[in-house]
């Protein structure tokens, strides 16, 4: 920790003196993005100054704009601007199948494969008492009542299976068992992989989640 913080300082102070001051802090402020190194942060703050001053105003409107109103559905808690997302609200989609997930991307990770045609409830994370996340840092409570409220026929649970993963499946799995059926999505290996090179775990899942061949 103390020498990333150092490597840290060093970069902040190589940026400094190599760059202008305005442009020494896009660059220090980019790189703050997850997955933006250094060297693409100077890269994408270059770009920035090449763009015409048109565009420089739109990024940083379509920014200030998203912070401001995206917020979080009233029902199911994935991103919205509006209180009601448009998943919760279009009425093609299943309302008595509701899939759980850890966060908003994983509801979009999800719609890409456009498979699923059911509802979503997004916890905001995953129990981790390490982190000091317990179940009632999470919209477990509002699950709970929402499946017993509404005629909820299945509830899947798509939480990635790590421990904290495993711990919130298994917590969220015997709350809900009263009210509802309760799945959860299988695990196995990606396309292309090799089974010498997949961990137990993973190989667990995929004979778990095996299935028959068809005709």
């Amino acid at each position: 920790m103390t020498e990333y913080c150092t490597l840290e300082w060093i970069f902040v102070t190589e940026i400094n003196h190599i760059y202008t001051p305005p442009l020494a802090r896009l660059i220090e402020q980019l790189q703050k993005l997850p997955g933006v190194g250094p060297k693409s942060a100077q890269r994408l703050a270059l770009h920035i100054l090449k763009r015409p001053d048109k565009d420089a105003e739109n990024l940083a409107q379509a920014i200030l704009d998203a912070k401001r109103r995206v917020g979080f559905c009233q029902r199911c808690f994935h991103l919205s601007a509006e209180p009601i997302c448009n998943i919760c609200s279009n009425p093609n989609r299943d309302e008595k199948v509701i899939c759980v997930v850890a966060d908003s991307k994983d509801v979009i990770a999800l719609e890409k494969t456009r498979e699923y045609q059911g509802k979503y409830h997004v916890l905001g994370g995953v129990i981790s008492p390490m982190d000091g996340i317990g179940p009632e840092q999470l919209n477990i409570t509002a699950l709970v009542e929402r499946v017993s409220r509404e005629k909820t026929e299945e509830v899947i649970l798509a939480i990635n299976p790590s421990v904290e993963g495993e711990t919130t499946t298994l917590y969220i799995g015997q709350l809900l068992k009263p009210f509802t059926r309760v799945t959860r999505i299988a695990f196995g290996l990606p396309m292309g992989g090799d089974l010498e090179y997949a961990d137990e775990v993973t190989l667990a899942r995929a004979l778990e989640g095996r299935r028959e061949i068809d005709d």
